[in-house]
């Protein structure tokens, strides 16, 4: 139902003109409460009050209603204006001009006075519609408690425009008021607006909000005054605060030293462990000692065998690296509160880079080439550099100048395996530092990253770029040459487990719809001839149907000429019930591209590194056809589960059929109360649950019978202003950007590894006097 109210002159409270009409003209009340009102901001303009209407504006509700005919005021003395949204598909509150169009062309931002009128947190979604029928779109996630001004960039605005992944938590108080500045995404012509639209959707009760009024804003102030000063010098949040967080070089050193007492403590618990030099249980069944690490499936259970025959569950830590604390400052150091300057010791943690490389992780991002500054090296040079204050030179002494500031790589090294060990850890994850690796401490795993100028597919996603097409003899050129320089000093390394084909593909594009299943296949066929990937897929259509007439029924087409196929940009139709060779042709070109990608790889390793296990594709998007593919040509299969355990991820019941064992290479759980301002995929509400959350999923991942091991994404947390490849901010550590470790998490982290490893122990005694496989 459509409740229509046009707002046309100041009315007493009670003023009200009922109608029989579905549609009821109504007058918004007026409520003489000028002490209770919320100054305006700077720079900001009252469009409409919904407290003292004096603009003429239409207001109209769509299964929405103002059900009380006075404003009321908030415990906070504010008086707003109550809007009921229904609980149906989407209830709408949608204001327009009387007549005409708004011109908003020198507006900057829409503003909003709400307040959730509930106990909890709503979601409340904008619209912005010009008289060309585009839109600009924000969401808004009002938080519960006192009103807020809600800021909505009139131009399509996020925090990547700032460089970041996420912004800074919001609400935050500018100026004596709450503000909450928003994402937005669209276009619109803002000389001629003809509607704001809010609404919810699908609220499973009927939700209420309160609100005083709707403006613009004619400056970008705000937007610059949130990113102002926002990381301090030592990298972290400016507006937060934490148990970890850093005031003083002092209290990195204290922290420092308490930390070693501790490590020395639970590396001598470690050696009183049953484990043979790699990590494997040497207390439990044998196996065949071959040298390497290997994989074995026994009494319907998958292991990792260590290369002295004792089983291992791999649990591991990804990114154990030293330059995870850089982040871009080139043209954003205001928001940076103190940078070192020239001349200054921690000077030589600056550097040079770009990662504008065109791909779907820079897409939108400013900020992201130009120099850099490493606060993770820095921090680490404040915990463990010898102090010193430059003198200038006098009469009586010479200047005493400070040595250039260095990053002790050696002494870094030794206390990160301290800590993974310590930690109850036993795997080196993808893209940790390879020198800890070579320390001959930890086994460690290794990427193939394969680059070359071989031809790509898109499939809408390229988050790291296009698909490599493996038909492309470029491809096996660049097979070849990458898996020679990655296994150049790792052949004959024991504690090698093995290597990871690339990262993250995009097999598939985001979203259930046939397009995303099959975007392999579109996308190849959308290409020209010269690429090889489409001369192989038209091969394959002719070769089972002749001609044009035999494909043309088969998918119930008209397709008059072959040679139409070969133009760019052919679209072939939808697969349907009606004709099931469609997807049949879909299915069968992907299963032979992911066969072809695998096989080439798998090929090449098993000439330059023989002995090293092929450990999947770590699949963030996958199809069936790929992981059936993986599974027939590697050693294992590798998925980044950000789910909250890994069943959650992919039906295991279709991988037993596959038979093969399956590595977790990714998982990950934060929140928004340790600094960083992105929590990651999957998100808890305080960091206190991150412990529990890990727990729960390592433990689900040991009852299933084909998983050999998971690896937590990461050591490090993100800057909290992004970090140089994609502008990611996440609260992933295990310790923070000032190389504190977050000691709740750890604590638990630790009971979780060493429970365990036990009780991996004791799934092994079931199997303890089963014969040993040949």
């Amino acid at each position: 139902m459509l409740r229509a109210l046009s707002i046309t002159q100041f009315k007493a409270p009670w003023a009200l003109k009922e109608s029989s009409s579905p549609m009821i003209r109504r007058t918004l009340p007026a409520v003489f409460a000028l002490l209770f009102s919320t100054p305006l901001l700077a720079g900001q303009q009252t469009l409409f009050s919904f407290v003292r209407p004096a603009a003429v504006v239409n207001v109209v509700t769509e299964d929405a209603s103002l059900p009380q005919y006075n404003a009321e005021q908030t415990a906070e003395g504010e008086v707003l204006r109550r809007v009921v949204f229904n609980p149906v598909q989407q209830p709408k509150l949608r204001l327009s001009p009387q007549a005409g169009a708004w011109d908003w062309s020198s507006a900057t931002a829409l503003t909003l006075r709400l307040q959730s009128a509930m106990d909890w947190a709503l979601t409340v979604d904008v619209t912005v519609q010009s008289s060309d029928g585009k839109t600009l779109t924000s969401r808004i996630d009002l938080p519960a408690g006192p009103a807020q001004t809600v800021y909505v960039p009139l131009k399509a605005s996020s925090p990547l425009s700032q460089g970041m992944r996420a912004g800074p938590p919001m609400p935050w108080v500018h100026e004596g008021q709450r503000v909450l500045l928003t994402s937005s995404a669209g276009e619109v012509d803002l000389k001629q607006v003809v509607s704001v639209t809010l609404s919810m959707n699908k609220p499973n009760v009927a939700q209420s909000i309160l609100i005083e009024r709707v403006g613009t804003q004619d400056d970008d102030q705000l937007q610059k005054a949130v990113y102002t000063g926002l990381i301090d010098g030592y990298g972290q949040s400016t507006r937060g605060r934490w148990p970890e967080k850093i005031v003083s070089d002092d209290q990195l050193k204290a922290a420092a030293s308490r930390e070693q007492q501790q490590l020395k403590g639970w590396l001598g618990e470690r050696s009183k462990l049953k484990l043979d030099k790699f990590g494997g249980i040497s207390d439990g069944p044998a196996f065949e000692a071959k040298g390497f690490f290997r994989t074995e499936k026994r009494d319907g259970r998958w292991y990792l065998v260590t290369p002295e025959g004792h089983p291992f569950y791999s649990l591991g830590v990804n990114t154990v690296a030293a330059d995870g604390g850089r982040t871009y400052v080139a043209g954003r150091e205001t928001m940076f509160s103190a940078l070192p300057q020239a001349g200054e010791a921690l000077a030589q943690f600056y550097g040079e880079g770009n990662n504008n490389d065109g791909n779907g992780s820079a897409r939108g991002r400013n900020f992201n080439q130009g120099r850099w500054f490493d606060f993770y090296a820095a921090n680490i040079e404040r915990s463990h550099g010898t102090p010193c204050t430059p003198v200038a030179a006098s009469e009586k002494a010479p200047a005493v100048e400070c040595p250039v500031a260095s990053f002790d790589k050696q002494r870094w090294q030794g206390h990160s395996l301290d800590r993974l060990q310590a930690w109850g850890f036993n795997t080196l994850g993808n893209w940790s530092e390879p020198s800890l690796g070579q320390a001959s401490r930890m086994p460690y795993t290794l990427p193939l990253s394969i680059v070359g100028d071989y031809t790509s597919i898109s499939t809408g996603m390229d988050w790291w770029g296009g698909m490599p097409d493996p038909f492309d003899p470029r491809f096996a050129m660049a097979t070849e040459r990458a898996v020679a320089i990655a296994a150049r000093d790792h052949r004959d390394d024991p504690w090698l487990i093995g290597y990871f084909a690339d990262n993250e593909l995009a097999w598939a594009a985001p979203g259930d719809d046939p397009k995303a299943r099959y975007a392999l296949a579109y996308g190849t066929l959308r290409l020209t001839t010269d690429v090889p990937a489409k001369r192989a897929f038209l091969k394959q259509l002719r070769d089972k149907y002749r001609n044009q007439a035999g494909l043309s029924k088969a998918w119930g087409i008209d397709l008059p000429a072959w040679e139409l196929m070969e133009d760019p940009g052919f679209e072939p139709p939808l697969p349907s019930p009606e004709h099931p060779e469609i997807e049949a042709d879909f299915k069968y070109f992907q299963k032979v591209f992911a066969e072809t990608y695998f096989k080439t790889i798998a090929d090449s390793l098993k000439w330059h590194a023989p002995n090293h296990l092929l450990l999947g594709g770590r699949y963030a998007v996958s199809t069936p056809e790929a992981v059936a593919a993986c599974a027939e040509y590697c050693d294992v299969i590798s998925f980044n589960f950000y789910t909250p355990k890994p069943q959650d991820g992919y039906d295991f019941n279709q991988l037993k059929a596959l038979d093969k064992p399956v590595l977790v290479s990714e998982f990950q759980f934060g929140s928004r109360d340790r600094g960083p301002f992105w929590p990651g995929p999957m998100e808890v509400a305080k960091e206190e649950g991150r412990a529990p959350a890990y727990a729960s999923f390592v433990k689900a991942a040991l009852d299933e019978p084909s998983i050999v091991g998971v690896h937590w994404f990461q050591y490090l947390d993100q800057p909290a202003s992004g970090r140089l490849l994609d502008g990611e901010n996440g609260h992933f550590g295990l310790v923070g950007i000032t190389d504190v470790p977050f000691q709740g998490f750890v604590d638990g982290v630790r009971k979780s590894n060493l429970q365990t490893q036990e009780q991996f122990g004791k799934t092994l005694s079931v199997t303890e006097k089963a014969p040993t496989t040949p």
